[in-house]
């Protein structure tokens, strides 16, 4: 039986190896395009300029296949502390929705914890596929921190 629209949330918490200003300018540079995303898609384009109201457009490109478009809009951005977005495919499936994304960064002295929401999802299997997404692209950040 499927959760109802609404009733699903992704929380992820990971803790990376730089300061608040560091971790936050990662997640709101175009830098962004150098670690973002699942493991084996590159971000071919990027149209990004986190400020309030302002709109994004990330083109992914899969090893085979077609690119395809996330898009959304800024909705908070206060660094170093808060990023938020909403997100979404511009050509969406039958079980995507539009959801929110939360960034939140607390310094740890020396690190920064970042603790993600981004809901709602319409189906289990959509939470995790970004569960998944969401950690390849914590350990291609964490492996560019480190570097």
């Amino acid at each position: 039986m499927a959760a109802e629209s609404g009733d699903i949330a992704l929380e992820v918490t990971r803790t990376f190896p730089a300061d608040p200003a560091t971790v936050f300018a990662a997640f709101s540079e175009p830098s962004l395009s150098r670690w973002w995303g699942p493991r084996g898609l590159t971000m071919a384009s990027l149209d990004f300029d986190p400020r309030v109201g302002e709109p994004y457009r990330i083109e992914m490109t899969p090893p085979t296949g077609d690119p395809f478009f996330l898009t959304g809009e800024f909705r908070e951005v206060d660094p170093p502390s808060r990023l938020d977005f909403t997100f979404a495919y511009e050509e969406p499936g039958p079980d995507d929705i539009e959801n929110l994304v939360t960034l939140s960064f607390r310094n740890l002295g020396g690190s920064t914890e970042v603790a993600l929401t981004q809901a709602p999802f319409k189906t289990e299997a959509r939470r995790a596929l970004h569960r998944d997404g969401w950690s390849d692209s914590f350990d291609r950040l964490v492996a560019r921190l480190r570097d």
